[in-house]
């Protein structure tokens, strides 16, 4: 980034000794504080994208764990009466018991699995963010690239293809910050 820094304050020092090119200095320096913010919204949702979904494996996992309990549950009521064939009261109570708590097991994962849901969910929210601000991080970039030519050339219809391009990268991250689903 002290590479950048050291290029756009060459081009403002350039503006300074030809007033002319001090809009597209200027415009530059801009762009580049665009660029910057772009690449912060990309690392913002990306590391998001992945925190859901490390939470949405941890529930998976979970979910799992509440699964085989549920069957082991399932496997005690079901095995029991075959144990006692005359059906104790005991057995029974057992049986009872276990086939609440296998009830009980489902129940839960139900709910561990809409978390989970709901989690993906934010995980490709969080990528399709992340995604229209990689595009817009490009979109600055390359008309901040155009821009300079501006400098090189002494040709403003550069400046002003860049400005245009910088228009379209800022509409982009703008959709990509209000983007939301449902």
């Amino acid at each position: 980034m002290s590479e950048e820094m050291h290029e756009i304050h060459e081009h403002a020092e350039t503006g300074h000794h030809e007033p002319a090119m001090a809009p597209v200095s200027i415009t530059m320096a801009v762009l580049a504080v665009l660029v910057a913010i772009s690449s912060l919204l990309v690392h913002r949702s990306t590391t998001r994208a992945i925190l859901f979904q490390s939470q949405a494996s941890d529930l998976w996992a979970y979910y799992q764990a509440k699964d085989i309990r549920r069957h082991s549950y399932e496997l005690f009521s079901n095995l029991l009466p075959l144990l006692d064939p005359q059906g104790a009261a005991k057995t029974r109570d057992l049986t009872a018991q276990y086939s609440l708590q296998a009830q009980r097991y489902k129940d839960q994962q139900s709910q561990i699995s809409a978390q989970a849901r709901a989690l993906e969910t934010q995980v490709e929210h969080q990528e399709h963010r992340a995604g229209r601000f990689e595009l817009s991080e490009v979109l600055l970039e390359v008309a901040l690239i155009i821009c300079s030519l501006t400098l090189l050339t002494r040709r403003r219809s550069y400046w002003l293809a860049g400005t245009v391009l910088a228009a379209i990268g800022l509409g982009t991250m703008l959709t990509g910050a209000v983007m939301h689903f449902h």
